[in-house]
């Protein structure tokens, strides 16, 4: 989902860093997915810190 929303102009977030960098270390690894407006996730990233 990420990988299409970043496609459309928009970014994806775990509230520290982008989604796509993360490296999976468990075939069914979970984590929290914020996605939407680059301004929008950029505002919750400042939020989270």
């Amino acid at each position: 989902m990420s990988f299409i929303v970043e496609q459309a102009g928009g970014k994806g977030s775990d509230g520290r860093q982008r989604v796509l960098d993360i490296t999976p270390t468990e075939i069914h690894q979970r984590l929290l997915l914020y996605i939407g407006s680059v301004e929008e996730v950029e505002k919750l990233e400042k939020y989270l810190a």
